[in-house]
């Protein structure tokens, strides 16, 4: 059974329109290819890269039982300073203060309860990105955590004509029944118009879901197994994060400015928090959990070796867990909110042996991410497996529901800002009532680079234009890259939880700029 098809001349039109779009919505690509921002340079003079050795976040322990039964976590967000650029302390909002927040491991089945406390000056929103969650603890982005002890009316910011929106000031529950494949998630600040600036701080952090599936499985684990968070950030001549408007302070959070609607793109690249880090490696494989997390840029990532060719990396699972089998890449282009999990054997090189990895799309200082040292030889007896998992294929039914969203630019709130179908985010409308359990086709339309992320449920990438699925499309996916004037066919289903969620472009700046829509599941 195959999915329906878009006719020749639907599509020659579907596409005509994205690329006239194009031409017209005037949005420039900057200094980065294959990026859709504007890049802002640094004041202050940028570190040498492959320095700093990499730092991998701590990893979260409960604090006891949930009433439910459910593991308890508890999370500070707070005001820090931190040592980024060595020997300089920048100030961030971090999860228990520290970027990346520490990362959350749990296990398929065993639900799991967060309370998040908010000691920052600004009202939060926690989203767990790739989470099966129900809708009171997505992160609907009106879903205020105000600040403890906060009694300012925060009407203007988010929070007018919104039910939802009056929350208990200091701290919020999430409950995650984590009923869903093992995969790398993601979790970090989702409020309305605030989202760009409050990750750009340091708002984010690793999920990582577990399995018996996964654990029975002969790959790369323990020291072995890296989660990298991937971003670019700029900084000011005092070592603190640049971005336009933050000369406010630490007490408020500037929304997207009209001048930087098109993304913000940083001149550092971070891994982990660190400015182009390094890291020791045995002569073993290695699991590396990638996740980009930058606010606008793509990345197009390889791993070099001088005089040799490059080493393959080998795909094992998307966004939402495992592939159905190994995939090899010469280079993974990740584009904002994507993760892929990837294999690379080291044992293929001799002691001494330096590999870097270089991110393609990026020019000067974003040319490079990070360095791998060989340091010694050790023993290794993971392997690769050719079948990884059984992966259901999503095949919409004959008649199937189908649905075309167009990602443009567009007027929002009497300013210039970006839109879905050609409407700006608004939490009392829904763009689409989607009957739980039932298969639809979606197909989504582009003027220019849009990551597109859907809540709730992951979905399968069936073609892009005429053709097929692209070469990193595998598998089950939550955010699909979408390229200027692009049309991607995806089939969706939504399960368990009944609500309302949202779907919004990846990069910051556009769903800051209101390029979001509510969806219900009935």
């Amino acid at each position: 059974m195959s999915a329906p098809r878009l006719s020749r001349r639907g599509f020659l039109g579907i596409l005509g329109g994205a690329a006239a779009l194009t031409a017209l919505s005037g949005c420039s690509l900057g200094s980065a290819t294959g990026s859709t921002g504007e890049q802002l340079v640094s004041r202050m003079p940028l570190p040498e890269p492959f320095r700093v050795p990499l730092p991998v976040p701590p990893t979260a322990r409960p604090v006891g039982v949930h009433p439910s039964g459910a593991d308890l976590y508890r999370v500070t967000q707070r005001v820090a300073e931190v040592e980024i650029i060595p020997g300089t302390r920048t100030p961030i909002l971090g999860y228990d203060g520290i970027f990346p927040g520490p990362t959350f491991e749990t296990r398929r089945g065993r639900p799991v309860v967060v309370q998040h406390r908010n000691e920052l000056p600004v009202p939060t929103v926690v989203h767990l990105h790739g989470g099966h969650t129900p809708a009171d603890s997505d992160g609907w982005p009106l879903d205020l955590v105000l600040p403890v002890g906060d009694s300012s009316d925060w009407s203007g910011h988010g929070m007018v004509g919104d039910p939802a929106a009056k929350q208990a000031a200091g701290v919020r529950e999430h409950h995650y029944p984590t009923d869903q494949r093992a995969a790398t998630l993601w979790y970090h600040d989702h409020r309305m118009d605030f989202t760009a600036p409050a990750v750009y701080r340091g708002l984010a952090g690793f999920h990582i879901v577990r399995d018996d599936e996964e654990d029975a499985l002969p790959l790369p684990r323990g020291d072995r197994e890296l989660p990298l968070m991937i971003c670019d950030r700029s900084f000011a001549d005092d070592a603190s994060f640049r971005y336009p408007g933050l000369d406010q302070g630490m007490r408020s959070l500037p929304g997207v400015e009209d001048d930087w609607m098109e993304g913000v793109l940083g001149d550092v690249v971070l891994v982990n928090g660190a400015p182009w880090p390094v890291h020791e490696v045995d002569a073993a494989r290695y699991r590396l959990r990638l996740l980009n997390s930058a606010n606008a840029r793509r990345f197009r990532l390889a791993l070099t070796v001088p005089g040799a060719p490059d080493l393959p990396l080998v795909q094992i699972g998307s966004d939402s867990g495992l592939l159905a089998a190994p995939v090899e890449h010469q280079a993974i282009e990740v584009a904002a909110g994507e993760r892929f999990d990837v294999v690379v054997d080291f044992s293929v090189l001799p002691v001494g042996a330096e590999v870097t990895m270089i991110n393609g799309l990026g020019a000067g200082p974003t040319a490079d991410v990070m360095r791998f040292r060989v340091v010694r030889t050790a023993p290794d007896d993971s392997r690769v497996p050719e079948r990884l998992s059984e992966i259901e294929p999503l095949v919409p039914p004959p008649g199937a529901t189908e649905r075309t969203f167009r990602f443009t630019r567009g007027a929002v709130r009497d300013h210039r800002g970006w839109t879905i179908n050609g409407t700006s985010f608004d939490p009392s409308a829904s763009l689409a009532d989607i009957p739980l359990g039932e298969v639809e086709l979606w197909r989504f339309v582009t003027d220019v680079h849009h990551p597109v992320h859907v809540h709730l449920d992951p979905f399968q990438v069936l073609r892009r234009g005429s053709g097929g699925a692209g070469p990193y499309d595998s598998g089950w996916k939550d955010t699909v890259d979408l390229r200027p004037a692009e049309v991607v066919e995806v089939a969706v289903r939504f399960s368990d939880h009944a609500g309302r969620f949202v779907f919004h472009c990846h990069n910051l700046e556009h769903e800051d700029m209101a390029m979001m829509g509510t969806i219900r599941t009935v």
